[in-house]
């Protein structure tokens, strides 16, 4: 069952980052969220989320959203670093095939439960990128999957400009990063 919008107001639009940081290319969702969130302003409309491997825990995030963008490391069988765009109906099939990891499994669980709750999306992208190295446990993100998070933010500022959602390029620092403790992508990449 899909949800109705009010379209006198502004849909709800969720911008998730999945993955997990230390395992490599695994982090590619999260660390490009984190980029996004340093790029761009985004309308009050708008919410960024660094998911992480939270699995079902993400089913109320996802029940707010009218609109849902996800960022994640996807093995499609591609080159490394090359990314595919999947929209509405088709992204649960890549969530839940060729699984890399226990977030994957959890996240087509999510679109499930929203589903089943009456309050999924009514749009639907996942920006994924083909990982190389998965087996690199505290290491950083590959050369390809890193030089693909400035085109990933570009596919992201397409869709969402085609949801009509108007980012501005940010002027300053954003007031606050999304992850802390020093596990940033910068301050992370520098210790390894």
């Amino acid at each position: 069952m899909r949800r109705r919008i009010d379209v006198m107001s502004a849909p709800n639009v969720l911008i998730l980052g999945i993955g997990n940081i230390l395992w490599g290319d695994e982090g590619f969702g999260v660390r490009a969220v984190e980029a996004f969130h340093r790029r761009y302003e985004t309308p009050k409309n708008v919410a960024l989320l660094d998911g992480g491997t939270q699995g079902l825990y993400l089913v109320h995030f996802v029940e707010e959203a009218d609109f849902l963008l996800v960022f994640d490391a996807i093995d499609y069988g591609l080159a490394p670093g090359t990314l595919k765009v999947v929209r509405d109906d088709e992204v649960p099939k890549f969530t839940g095939s060729k699984k890399m990891s226990l977030h994957q499994t959890g996240f087509q669980e999510v679109l499930s439960a929203a589903e089943l709750l009456g309050r999924y999306p009514r749009r639907l992208a996942l920006i994924g990128c083909q990982p190389l190295d998965l087996e690199n446990w505290g290491g950083a993100l590959t050369a390809p999957v890193s030089s693909a998070i400035d085109p990933a933010l570009g596919a992201a500022a397409e869709i969402l400009a085609g949801w009509g959602v108007s980012l501005s390029p940010r002027n300053a620092a954003p007031p606050a990063g999304l992850l802390a403790n020093d596990i940033d992508h910068r301050n992370y990449e520098r210790r390894v």
